[in-house]
């Protein structure tokens, strides 16, 4: 209150009476105040000038009266559009009766024919600002009408005509053509419009309506060292889906063809999309209003992907895919490249640089357009729905795994890390040169304890068969004591949080029985690593024990055999032309004594381990082969034993 009385007395012998009031009249407004109109006077509203001058030209193109347009480029940094549509009007404006119309239109606001829908059903510029807030923001422009057999011309300086509207004859030419120079005034001398995103501009226009040919003319001067063409035509007959390929390139898909279509609705206006999940969740969104890009979304973005996620939640149940109820409009949309364009009257945008849709009925019209058609693209293209459901369920288990390991933090963030309770852990204080055994069952747990180095050496016995983490959902991960078990006693994490530093052990060693369910055991063990902790694999952490399958004795000389082909192989040179040779085969490292588990399988001195490894420019055939043959589809695993059933042999059954 002290500081407000304060002002108040610095003020009091100031007067404030009606002649201080000013009233700003024509253009003026736009030139005191240039940010209310286009954002301000960076980069970005210099270039809303050439956006709002092209968007005039696509309007014609949107009433059906211009099939071209050309952007030109110059060396003093001014623009030249120019479309063969009908021609600004010229003749005298009814209510100003010493101007034309296109001098009204470039010198007032809130004029032009855009308010009603008498001359465009649909358009970009609403509010009847556009023109004449790049005429006021232009140190120079000039614009030509070609119509009634006439080439009508003007000039204007920084709003203000510089002579009257003049005319000669003309007969093989229609439309309007204006060229201006932004004002250095008002954006500085040195900021210049960018070639690059002029060319990206007039581009992106000619995939929003497919019928219309664009063509792009610089200055070599103004392009320097980019790659810019001097010169392009635009023309994409596939429209959005032309947009679609060339943004995604080469690169790989989740579904082998992308959801595209468009659909009008009931009066005026239409919607179009072109939709895709690229494998590397590298994604983009581009979203258009009458061809005005709305880089901040809006309704008609809200309601593509409401009608995506009401589609696919749908299609899951139908098809009884467990999980589908639970999943969000994030899971299926989150990444997915999008592009949609939407055509309606009178839009409703945040603002005059158009950069947000706000009308709500667009996010009806498009959700329920949309999701008709998804519906139909669903249940016809059965073997694309079901590799999207696949994504999408691993998309909904990572954030709920994620939502988990936040709720677990955040309440255990103070307690203190349990170990499980049938680690039997080494007593090294460091991780360097210490193993931790994962052995199969609690029999082959008590043989490992006894045979093993207690200084380096910890074991911890699993439970039978442990999760198989491919096909599981998150929440059956979350709560299997083994995979439970494994985390804890490793200390680094798993997923995004995986953390080296946290490792407690040099080497994590699976060791199984020699035999089948030995062999699936570990199968399942190295799956869980590679889902949860592949970095662990990459550097070089994980191994699998290799305990023999056979004992061989003949008097004092004892062999082991990894296999039916060792046990053959030494039979054939260790025990040729011997007496009587004494074979005896484990039933698991239960039944071994620790004495030889320790001989043929722990002791570092005389052991044998096979590294896990993983080459990097195979992490990614290696993802697709372990979901292959160990993932939710049995029809993959059926397949892979058909193909490679002929190189079995010998089987262990």
């Amino acid at each position: 209150m002290t500081d407000l009385f304060e002002n108040s007395g610095k003020n009091r012998g100031k007067s404030y009476s009606a002649k201080d009031i000013e009233v700003l009249e024509g253009l003026e407004p736009v030139r005191r105040r240039p940010a209310m109109y286009i954002g301000g006077t960076g980069e970005d509203g210099l270039h809303h000038l050439a956006a709002e001058v092209i968007d005039n030209a696509m309007d014609e193109v949107l009433a059906g009266a211009a099939t071209r347009i050309e952007v030109e480029f110059h060396g003093d940094g001014s623009l030249t559009v120019r479309d063969n549509g009908r021609g600004i009007p010229v003749d005298p404006h009814p209510k100003f009766k010493n101007k034309s119309a296109l001098e009204v239109i470039l010198t007032t606001l809130h004029s032009g024919g855009k308010f009603t829908n008498k001359a465009y059903e649909t358009s970009g510029g609403l509010h009847g600002v556009g023109v004449s807030v790049v005429n006021a923001l232009s140190d120079w422009l000039t614009v030509e009408v070609a119509r009634d057999k006439k080439l009508w011309h003007q000039r204007y300086a920084r709003g203000k005509p510089q002579g009257k509207l003049t005319s000669k004859p003309m007969t093989n030419r229609r439309g309007s053509a204006l060229t201006f120079h932004p004002d250095p005034d008002i954006f500085g001398a040195d900021l210049v419009m960018k070639p690059a995103r002029l060319y990206r501009l007039a581009r992106s226009k000619a995939y929003l309506f497919r019928g219309v040919e664009i063509r792009w003319k610089c200055d070599p001067a103004m392009i320097g060292k980019t790659d810019v063409p001097t010169e392009a035509v635009f023309h994409f007959p596939g429209g959005l889906v032309d947009a679609l390929a060339e943004e995604i390139g080469d690169r790989e898909t989740v579904t082998p063809t992308p959801f595209i279509g468009q659909a009008a609705f009931n009066g005026s206006g239409r919607v179009e999309w072109a939709v895709t999940w690229p494998a590397d969740g590298q994604t983009f969104v581009s979203t258009y209003c009458n061809t005005v890009p709305t880089p901040q979304g809006g309704t008609h973005e809200s309601g593509m992907r409401s009608a995506l996620a009401r589609s696919l939640k749908a299609y899951g149940a139908m098809v009884k895919r467990r999980g589908a109820a639970q999943f969000t409009t994030e899971d299926i949309s989150g990444d997915a490249a999008l592009i949609v364009s939407l055509f309606m009257s009178e839009p409703q945008f945040q603002g005059q640089t158009k950069e947000k849709l706000v009308s709500v009925e667009a996010a009806k019209l498009v959700e329920n357009a949309v999701k008709d058609h998804f519906d139909h693209w669903l249940t016809g293209n059965a073997e694309a729905a079901n590799e999207l459901l696949d994504y999408v369920s691993e998309r909904a288990d990572e954030r709920q795994r994620r939502r988990q390991e936040k709720d677990v933090s955040r309440q255990s963030a103070k307690r203190k890390l349990r170990l499980p309770g049938k680690l039997s852990d080494c007593s090294a204080g460091q991780a360097d040169g210490t193993e931790i055994f994962l052995v199969e069952g609690d029999s082959a747990g008590g043989s490992a304890k006894q045979a093993r180095d207690r200084r380096l050496q910890a074991v911890l016995p699993l439970r039978g068969k442990i999760l198989n983490v491919a096909s599981a959902g998150v929440g059956k991960i979350q709560e299997n004591q083994e995979i439970a078990n494994i985390v804890q006693a490793l200390g680094c994490g798993i997923g995004e949080k995986y953390n080296e530093a946290g490792l407690r052990y040099d080497r994590v060693i699976i060791m199984t029985d020699a035999d089948v369910d030995g062999a699936h055991i570990a199968a399942l063990l190295m799956t869980f690593f590679f889902r949860a902790m592949p970095k662990l694999i990459y550097d070089g952490h994980l191994y699998l024990a290799q305990p023999p399958l056979y004992r061989l004795s003949q008097g004092g000389t004892v062999f082991y055999a990894r296999d039916d082909a060792h046990r053959e192989e030494l039979q054939k040179t260790e025990f040729a032309g011997r007496g009587k040779l004494e074979i005896s085969r484990f039933k698991g490292l239960g039944e071994m004594p620790s004495a030889q588990l320790r001989e043929t399988t722990m002791d570092p001195a005389k052991r044998t381990l096979l590294r896990v490894v993983v080459a990097e420019n195979e992490r990614r055939g290696t993802d697709k082969f372990v979901e292959s043959l160990m993932g939710r589809k049995p029809e993959n695993r059926l397949a892979f034993i058909q193909e490679h059933a002929a190189d079995a042999a010998d089987l262990d059954i």
